[in-house]
C-alpha cells in the first residue's frame, strides 16, 4: 500500500513530518496536552494521504495474492479460497465510458474462473472515478459498509492499556488458533462458516510464507474474544492493522485498544513508523482518540457468483 510529495525536513533518512514544528515526532511520539491546530491537522492529513497513495496502493497492498493480472490501470488480484480483489493506484483519468468497460472486463475475467466465488472492488472516496458507482451497480456489485482510512504514527498507539481480569493478549500461529480466530471473527461479523474457512485458509497460507504478518488474539478462559492482524509492508514506512474484531459481549472494556497497542509496539520493533487501517464506525473513534487521522473513506463493492 515514496514520500516525494511530502515537504519533509530530511536531516538524513526519511521523515514524515513537515519542517514546521508539530507536537510529535517519530522519536518522542504524541505529546499529551498538545492539540494540532485545524490547519496543521489538515496539512498532516494531506501528507499522510499522499504517502498512502504512493506507498500502499501498489503490489504492497496485496502480499498474499496467488495471481495478479493487469487490466489497464487496474490490478485484478486472486486470493486463496476463491476470492477476487480489484484495486489500483488511480484510474488514469478514465471517463465514465472507459470505467464502465473496465468494470465489464474485470467481471468477465473473474467469471471465467470457476474457482472464484466472490469479488471485491475496493473504491476510495478521494479518487477521480466518474460513473464508477453506477457501473458497479449495473454489473451486480453491492456496496458494503463504508469504512474510514485511518493513518498516523505508530508511537501514538503504543501505550499501556489495562485489561479486564482474566483476559490476556498473545501472538497466535498454530493452525488450531487460526481456525478459532477465524470462526470468532465470522461470528462477530455475521459471516458464514464457508467464509470463516476461506479466511482460515488464507491466513495459514500467509503464515507459511513467513512474510512478517502477525496474528494477535485476546483470550479469556481459553476462548478467543478479540483478534486482529499486523501486516508490515516491505519497502514502506507502514504496518497495517487489519481484521480487528471483538465479540459483542466483550466490547467496551478496552480489549480492542489493548490489542491495537500491542500490534503498534510490534510494528515499532520492526522499524515501521506509520500505522494504517480501514476502520468501521466502532473502531474509528478509538483510533482517533489515539491520535490517528481519518484521511479518506473506502467502500468495498461485492459481487457474488
Amino acid at each position: 500500500m515514496g514520500v516525494s510529495h511530502w515537504r519533509a525536513c530530511e536531516a538524513g533518512g526519511r521523515s514524515f513530518f513537515s519542517c514546521r514544528a508539530l507536537p510529535w515526532s517519530t522519536e518522542i511520539g504524541w505529546q499529551p496536552g498538545h492539540e494540532l491546530s485545524h490547519y496543521a491537522r489538515v496539512d498532516e492529513r494531506s501528507r499522510l494521504l499522499a504517502s498512502y497513495d504512493e506507498q500502499l496502493r501498489t503490489e504492497a497492498e496485496t502480499p498474499s495474492a496467488v495471481k495478479v493480472t493487469a487490466l489497464g490501470p487496474v490490478r485484478l488480484v486472486t486470493f486463496a479460497g476463491g476470492r477476487g480483489f480489484v484495486t489500483y493506484q488511480d484510474l488514469g483519468g478514465a471517463d465514465a465510458g472507459a470505467i464502465d468497460r473496465l468494470v465489464r472486463a474485470a467481471l468477465a475475467h473473474y467469471r471465467a474462473d470457476p474457482e472464484i466465488g466472490r469479488v471485491e472492488w475496493k473504491t476510495r472516496a478521494h479518487d477521480d472515478a466518474p460513473g464508477l458507482h453506477q457501473s458497479l451497480l449495473r454489473h451486480g456489485f453491492v456496496p458494503e459498509e463504508q469504512e474510514s482510512i485511518m493513518i498516523g504514527p505508530a508511537q501514538r498507539l503504543a501505550v499501556d492499556v489495562p485489561l479486564p481480569d482474566g483476559v490476556r493478549l498473545r501472538r497466535a500461529a498454530e493452525e488450531s488458533d487460526v481456525r478459532a480466530m477465524s470462526a470468532m471473527s465470522a461470528q462477530a461479523f455475521g459471516d458464514s462458516a464457508v467464509e470463516a474457512e476461506a479466511m482460515a485458509t488464507a491466513l495459514l497460507v500467509r503464515l507459511a510464507r513467513d512474510d512478517g504478518m502477525e496474528l494477535w488474539v485476546a483470550e479469556a478462559a481459553g476462548h478467543i474474544v478479540s483478534a486482529g492482524r499486523l501486516e508490515p509492508v516491505p519497502g514502506t514506512d507502514f504496518a497495517g492493522i487489519w481484521g480487528g474484531v471483538t465479540l459483542r459481549e466483550w466490547r467496551g472494556r478496552g480489549i480492542y485498544r489493548a490489542l491495537t497497542a500491542a500490534r503498534a509496539r510490534s510494528a515499532l520493533r520492526m522499524g515501521k513508523t506509520l500505522i494504517n487501517s480501514d476502520s468501521t464506525e466502532y473502531s474509528r473513534p478509538i483510533l482517533e482518540r489515539s491520535g490517528l487521522l481519518k484521511v479518506s473513506t473506502t467502500t468495498p463493492y461485492l459481487w457474488r457468483r
